[in-house]
């Protein structure tokens, strides 16, 4: 089972590179890696199970937060309590984006950054991207809202990003009238 120590902290420079793409089909590791990924953050949403596993919750992980060098994510999306949609997402690209920004209104977290973050992290409201899905067939999605906010987040991972790299330094709350709070 995959736990909370299984998974690199900012300070980790692999964090910082540009993931490398994937080729299919996926190998057994990898899709082994992709249950764990989906059971963590299934059962990091459930708050009983959080507890009693020591998980921090989570939404999104990326490959590279487990030290694998491949461009692929996996997001578990709460859609109605305790029901969840799980997108298992290999080799995405941005296709289109509303002009529209949003933030997190309790702020961006992230499984590797453990402190409090204070800073809106802009996002576009919808985002449409094409990617393959776990047998390498093309697929569309088009997300908006939380998990817009959730596929941009995870698809900086992929490109080397931190959320954190992303808020203002100087005014991190710099232009938040501009934008809508989630």
């Amino acid at each position: 089972m995959l736990m909370l120590k299984d998974i690199i902290d900012e300070s980790n420079k692999k964090l910082r590179i540009v993931s490398k793409g994937v080729t299919f089909p996926l190998d057994k590791n990898d899709k082994k890696r992709i249950n764990e990924i989906i059971e963590y953050l299934t059962n990091s949403q459930i708050e009983e199970r959080a507890q009693k596993y020591e998980l921090r919750p989570g939404m999104g992980l990326a490959a590279i937060q487990l030290g694998i060098d491949k461009r692929f994510f996996v997001i578990v999306h709460e859609e109605e309590e305790k029901e969840f949609k799980n997108y298992i997402i290999v080799n995405p690209r941005i296709l289109s984006h509303s002009e529209e920004l949003i933030y997190a209104g309790s702020g961006e977290g992230c499984l590797s950054v453990n402190r409090d973050i204070d800073g809106i992290v802009p996002r576009y409201a919808r985002i449409k991207i094409e990617y393959q899905d776990e047998k390498g067939n093309k697929q569309i999605l088009r997300a908006r809202e939380e998990l817009a906010i959730a596929v941009q987040h995870e698809i900086d991972h992929l490109n080397g990003i931190l959320f954190i790299d992303r808020i203002n330094k100087e005014n991190p709350y710099q232009d938040e009238e501009k934008m809508r709070m989630l």
